[in-house]
């Protein structure tokens, strides 16, 4: 399963809640950066630039897309923008897109350092980056769920309910071994 939405989403809280629920690993995009390029994520966007970071990104991506399944991975925010990853994930993934409003993102997303783009207005920022990618997320989206008004364990919650109702889900869920989710 691979989640993806802008920062603030909860891909990595959802991600982690998914994991412990059905037992699946969970890798995280910054984790899987730093495992493909050997710096982290926000050292390569201070070294060599945001085209340096998408690209390791997209590096990143690979490697989850490898991962044994079944697994949960955290995608980064700006791996939709690649025609090539969105085909990736949509051939390879059962992709479910985060989705909040832009406060809501903003006050969950400002403050870490790795976020360089919200440290002047991060709520603009976020509402035109979120106007910009929504058809993008929903072109690669099999699920799509709304975390601003539930809490991350509800949505973690509703993301298992909705799988369960989806055939190539359930055997997963009860301990198959389909190859993606």
């Amino acid at each position: 399963m691979l989640l993806v939405g802008l920062m603030g989403s909860g891909k990595t809280t959802i991600g982690r809640l998914l994991a412990a629920r059905t037992g699946w690993p969970y890798h995280d995009n910054d984790e899987l950066v730093q495992q493909a390029a050997g710096i982290t994520a926000r050292q390569i966007l201070a070294s060599a630039g945001e085209l340096a970071l998408r690209s390791a990104e997209a590096e990143a991506l690979q490697v989850g897309l490898a991962k044994p399944a079944p697994c949960v991975v955290g995608v980064a925010a700006g791996t939709v923008l690649t025609p090539a990853n969105r085909r990736r994930m949509i051939e390879h993934g059962y992709v479910v897109w985060l989705t909040a409003d832009a406060v809501a993102l903003a006050e969950r997303a400002t403050g870490a350092e790795h976020r360089p783009w919200l440290l002047e207005d991060a709520e603009a920022w976020l509402r035109q980056t979120a106007k910009e990618r929504e058809p993008l997320y929903r072109e690669v989206a099999r699920l799509i769920v709304d975390t601003e008004d539930q809490s991350p364990h509800e949505t973690a919650d509703a993301i298992i309910e909705q799988l369960a109702e989806q055939s190539p889900c359930v055997e997963w869920l009860e301990g198959g071994d389909s190859r993606v989710i």
